[in-house]
């Protein structure tokens, strides 16, 4: 019998010392992520709205829009995914359909954090949390579905209470101690900004640190998230900036240079591993199921067409 991803996750987590699981904002970024051999991505909430709607990370899309892409996600790869699942859209009551979704998606573990609603991304200005009491009373909610539909679901607690409006180092390890105690499997404290920070935050949190390498916090190399103690590590919005930059600079000289910069852009690719567009997609497969499923019939329609040819 096939392990579910949730287990595989945990395996990945418990081997450690550091796993670093780097963000994706859709099915393709995702792909690219397995080609190269990462273990477990990460489908960005940031990158879920801005490649989506094209509207920032402030709680702009919901939770369908979510769950559609994590769904695309999830079925693209071989590899867990670990989503960003905002502050479960609603209250604890929402939580339950939140994450019977979630894994019904295929995603092995979820982080849910205790903004306030509508939310916005941890590394800008003006967040604020909601009571604790209500923040437990997800993550038990959340605990106790992930129990009855999957137990190695992963449940990750993120806490904006560090830089929220009114808010502290002191409260948001608080939070994360008391949402591990009630079912989270890894806590993670959004939004340290300096180095001393993140070495209290290793220190005081009872059980395994979830670490978001961005923004305002300190970046550490793989050996030194190993010295600090940290379980896992995300670097959310890696491909989503590159994509940009190298959407908006194309762009830009084919507005200038009209389309044959397109031609010449794409010359610098002809030996990347990736330049393959058709390959990387899937005709290969394509071709391979036609012939499996559809007979050799099926198979005469290459001997005389023009365009890319799929390996026999």
């Amino acid at each position: 019998m096939n392990k579910r991803q949730s287990t595989r996750l945990r395996e990945l987590i418990k081997a450690g010392p550091t796993l670093f699981v780097p963000g994706c904002y859709n099915a393709m970024s995702a792909r690219v992520l397995e080609n190269v051999g990462f273990g477990a991505i990460y489908m960005s909430g940031y990158g879920t709205s801005l490649s989506l709607t094209g509207l920032p990370d402030a709680g702009l899309v919901t939770m369908s829009e979510v769950i559609t892409n994590a769904r695309y996600i999830a079925q693209a790869v071989s590899i867990p995914v670990i989503a960003d699942a905002d502050n479960g859209y609603g209250n604890a009551i929402n939580v339950i359909r939140t994450v019977r979704e979630f894994i019904g998606a295929g995603i092995a573990g979820i982080h849910l954090e205790d903004q306030v609603s509508p939310k916005r991304c941890g590394h800008v200005a003006g967040r604020l949390v909601v009571p604790i009491e209500e923040a437990l009373g997800k993550m038990r909610a959340a605990d106790a579905t992930r129990k009855e539909l999957d137990p190695d679901f992963v449940l990750i607690a993120r806490t904006d209470a560090r830089g929220a409006s009114g808010g502290s180092l002191d409260e948001a390890i608080r939070r994360g101690n008391a949402l591990l105690a009630a079912g989270a499997d890894l806590a993670f404290v959004e939004g340290p900004t300096s180095v001393d920070e993140v070495r209290r935050i290793c220190a005081e949190i009872r059980g395994p640190v979830f670490y978001n390498m961005t923004g305002v916090s300190p970046r550490y190399s793989q050996e030194e998230m190993k010295a600090l103690g940290i379980a896992v590590t995300i670097a959310p919005g890696a491909l989503m900036r590159v994509s940009l930059t190298a959407m908006h600079d194309l762009a830009v000289q084919m507005r200038d240079e009209g389309p044959m910069a397109e031609a010449r852009f794409f010359e610098k690719f002809g030996g990347h591993p990736l330049g393959d567009l058709h390959t990387f997609a899937g005709f290969d497969r394509i071709r391979a199921w036609e012939k499996e499923f559809l007979g050799e019939e099926a198979m005469a329609k290459y001997t005389d067409s023009v365009g890319h040819m799929p390996k026999k």
